[in-house]
């Protein structure tokens, strides 16, 4: 039996998040029903984590197992003839049998797109957040720093949920928070990379910093808010399109091992 890894991108706008629901198209049921078709087999398919409706990615990871000896480029070319220009796999390669594309994640990074021009165009509104007023980058860039290092960002999630809805510990390490500016396309971008996220967590810690950034609360507010463990304590949960899953890092033994068809 194979292990296979796959490496997906997708425009979230259509579904309802990754992990398959009965009546609603999801992105990991659209997976399965393809890996269907092409192998004649059920499948079943381990995703990093849940991206939720209308999140998009752009590296998500997820793996399957099965029978079928189907070289990986030809899975690669025959998934994406079957699948809709919404979802397509950039990757397919054996891995060793053990692999486990959500419990052997190291690190992730997300991305936030904001746009801050009087006018959003048309080509973009899919994939941003569209925030026609005035920020103050210091200000907002201040406040993300404080968010990196080991704390507890229950003030930042879904109330009694984390990512996978478990309701797990609230604690996480955060590698790095920081904000990127485009001046070109006026499009502030806010780039954060994790061991693990909450629910709602990054799109909560981007209400938030939009707060700072009008002058609702100051920098310093971050470490009330982290402090007081209490979702009230945050601001307002940003619009799901301007998310995006950037990359999904695995530990070099793990990424690196390959297995066998058999």
């Amino acid at each position: 039996m194979r292990n296979v890894r796959l490496i997906i991108a997708y425009d979230g706008t259509d579904f309802h998040g990754w992990q398959r629901q009965p009546d609603e198209p999801t992105v990991q049921g659209c997976l399965e029903e393809a890996l269907a078709g092409l192998t004649g087999d059920a499948i079943s398919v381990c995703g990093s984590g849940r991206t939720d409706a209308g999140v998009h990615a752009q590296h998500q990871v997820a793996n399957f197992h099965t029978a079928s000896t189907i070289p990986c480029a030809n899975i690669v070319k025959a998934l994406n003839d079957l699948l809709p220009p919404t979802v397509q796999v950039k990757q397919a390669e054996d891995v060793a049998a053990n692999f486990h594309a959500r419990y052997h994640v190291r690190r992730k990074t997300y991305r936030y797109r904001i746009v801050t021009a009087p006018i959003c165009s048309p080509l973009v509104w899919r994939y941003v957040c569209h925030h026609p007023y005035p920020l103050d980058r210091e200000r907002i860039s201040a406040a993300a720093r404080l968010l990196e290092g080991e704390h507890d960002f229950t003030s930042f999630a879904a109330v009694g949920e984390n990512e996978e809805g478990e309701g797990e510990s609230g604690v996480r390490r955060i590698f790095h928070s920081r904000i990127l500016w485009r001046p070109r396309s006026s499009m502030l971008i806010y780039e954060v990379m994790g061991n693990g996220f909450l629910r709602y967590m990054v799109r909560n810690i981007v209400g938030t910093l939009l707060e700072v950034g009008g002058g609702k609360r100051m920098s310093e507010d971050i470490r009330d808010i982290l402090s007081a463990r209490d979702r009230s304590r945050a601001g307002p949960t940003a619009p799901a399109q301007g998310l995006c899953l950037a990359n999904v890092e695995y530990a070099a033994a793990v990424a690196d091992t390959r297995g066998k068809a058999g």
